[in-house]
């Protein structure tokens, strides 16, 4: 089975999370957190930077990985590499995506998830309780 390297970026604001809705392909109108595919000789942060300003028209800063989710697919085995991001710059413009939405830790679970993205799920609540313990 091929395998997919992609990389996934929890854009955190104002204790809200980033979340948009496919708007093309296989997957069209499942939520899922943005980024893309990395591309040879890219690190997994270079690809998130990369994608989000293509797909959002804004700077981000990666910061802290969160973990690889592995996803068998039918067609395809998708390994995913997710990191917390901040905007750096820019207003979040929707270029490839037919909606977005910011949740908060008690909404995340208010959207239909792509399945590799419902495992995030969790340990992005768990987080985001963490840090509002703080």
């Amino acid at each position: 089975m091929k395998t997919i390297k992609v990389a996934a970026a929890i854009i955190i604001h104002d204790n809200q999370i980033f979340a948009t809705q496919r708007g093309y392909g296989e997957f069209k109108d499942g939520w899922e957190f943005p980024g893309g595919k990395i591309e040879e000789g890219e690190t997994p942060q270079e690809a998130l930077a990369r994608e989000i300003k293509e797909e959002l028209d804004t700077e981000i800063e990666v910061k802290d990985f969160l973990e690889t989710v592995e996803y068998d697919y039918p067609e395809f085995h998708l390994s995913m590499d997710c990191f917390f991001c901040t905007i750096k710059s820019g207003e979040l413009v929707l270029k490839e995506h037919e909606a977005a939405k910011w949740l908060t830790a008690e909404t995340l679970d208010s959207v239909d998830w792509l399945p590799a993205d419902q495992a995030l799920v969790q340990s992005i609540k768990k987080h985001m309780e963490e840090i509002q313990k703080r």
